[in-house]
């Protein structure tokens, strides 16, 4: 067997087992890509290693362009957006002040976790609904 054809079978199916040991979509493109020049270097022997690289590194730039523009805009939408957003699914819950609201800062207890709460200063026991997620942080205001 050839150098070059080996070498490039040893490339894809190293690019192929990255791609499952962390997927990404990223090197799974790069392995067809690789692939590609295997099977041309594999059908027309005597190719110049360079062209073989600059065919590698074009077909890889193509190949991504084409997973980015084509098949992340019909990618299916989750029907469970907020799954792993747990600050933000508390948007529009109501509860008590913990901590009352003192230069803007408080606590407030929602299920079994104290949140920091942002918002006008208020006592604590007053209710509060969530407004808004500024990272870790809710926003909130006087329910009404």
């Amino acid at each position: 067997m050839r150098w070059d054809v080996t070498g490039w079978a040893a490339v894809m199916l190293l690019l192929f087992a990255a791609e499952a040991l962390a997927p990404g979509a990223f090197m799974l493109w790069m392995g067809f890509a690789a692939a590609a020049v295997f099977v041309g270097v594999l059908l027309v022997p005597g190719i110049p290693l360079l062209a073989q690289v600059v065919a590698f590194v074009v077909l890889s730039f193509v190949s991504i362009q084409i997973y980015r523009k084509w098949f992340r805009r019909h990618a299916r939408q989750s029907d469970r957006p907020l799954l792993n957003r747990r600050a933000e699914q508390l948007i529009g819950w109501v509860a008590p002040l913990d901590q009352a609201i003192v230069g803007g800062r408080g606590r407030v207890k929602i299920g079994d976790a104290f949140w920091v709460v942002q918002g006008p200063d208020l006592p604590a026991g007053t209710q509060v609904r969530v407004i808004a997620v500024d990272g870790m942080t809710l926003k909130v205001q006087e329910a009404a």
